[in-house]
């Protein structure tokens, strides 16, 4: 799928010079700032779909853990006495 592109003269120049500067083409340097951009999107998208589910889980049932349960649990990661997520409670 042909695409063009229109970018005002600044940031053609730019794409240039870091072209120019990683011995690529401008064309792979602005592809790769799609894609990236894309993936990033799509990661922040999928975390607000999550965030959504738990919020309609946590309307529906009540059950939660508070920050600070939350924050103990973490403390113990890559310790000899790391524990087990704590159980949801209401």
């Amino acid at each position: 799928m042909a695409t063009s592109l229109k970018i005002d003269d600044a940031l053609k120049e730019r794409v240039r010079l870091l072209a120019t500067s990683r011995r690529r083409s401008a064309h792979w340097i602005m592809r790769e700032a799609i894609a990236q951009y894309v993936e990033r999107e799509e990661a922040r998208e999928r975390f607000r779909q999550e965030a959504l589910a738990s919020w309609v889980a946590y309307q529906e049932t009540g059950r939660h853990l508070t920050g600070d349960e939350v924050r103990s649990w973490l403390k113990t990661w890559g310790t000899e006495a790391e524990t087990e997520m704590p159980a949801c409670h209401e």
